[in-house]
């Protein structure tokens, strides 16, 4: 059963959001033919896989939305999925160059993966906040390409996942190929 507040909470997602699930799945798979961003690339890999990377996933409320009203100075969220058990699943991304070397590039990246969980855990807060929504009824997830994110995420309780630069490439050219015959 789905909490009042947190019923509240998918209405207004209804109401942002208002695309279904196979219109979203039809922009993602133009980013896969097209991919003029990187970031979005990422988001795409994670739409059309979000079964086998987050599991307990059931269905996408919010996608590069505030989660907060129109208060996007407070930060959007890049995914809020409901769970099957009725939870809401928050989920950043963060596409991190990880084949740049030297120094300026290793501090980038570092900088990179402590803002993604940064974000996550700032949005988890003020969910919880805004809409009254206990805590335990807010999950977070991590997803980039950047296999050093794995272990951050226990001691914060935060799910991290990951998929390398060269993996995603080859998703892409083999989802591209796949769809196009």
């Amino acid at each position: 059963m789905i909490a009042n507040d947190l019923s509240k909470f998918i209405s207004y997602c209804k109401k942002t959001q208002p695309q279904t699930q196979e219109d979203i799945k039809q922009f993602f798979e133009g980013v896969i033919v097209f991919p003029y961003d990187k970031e979005l690339l990422l988001q795409a890999y994670l739409f059309l896989n979000i079964r086998d990377l987050f599991p307990s996933c059931y269905e996408l409320l919010l996608f590069e939305k505030s989660p907060i009203a129109d208060y996007t100075d407070l930060g959007k969220c890049d995914f809020v999925y409901l769970t099957f058990k009725g939870n809401l699943f928050l989920i950043e991304t963060k596409f991190i160059d990880t084949e740049a070397t030297g120094a300026t590039e290793r501090k980038r990246r570092n900088k990179h993966r402590n803002k993604v969980f940064e974000q996550v855990i700032t949005l988890k807060s003020r969910f919880s906040q805004y809409w009254d929504i206990h805590p335990e009824q807010l999950e977070c997830g991590v997803f980039t390409t950047d296999s050093e994110v794995d272990w951050r995420g226990d001691c914060v309780n935060v799910v991290t996942k990951y998929i390398s630069i060269d993996n995603l490439e080859k998703w892409r050219r083999s989802y591209k190929r796949i769809n196009s015959l």
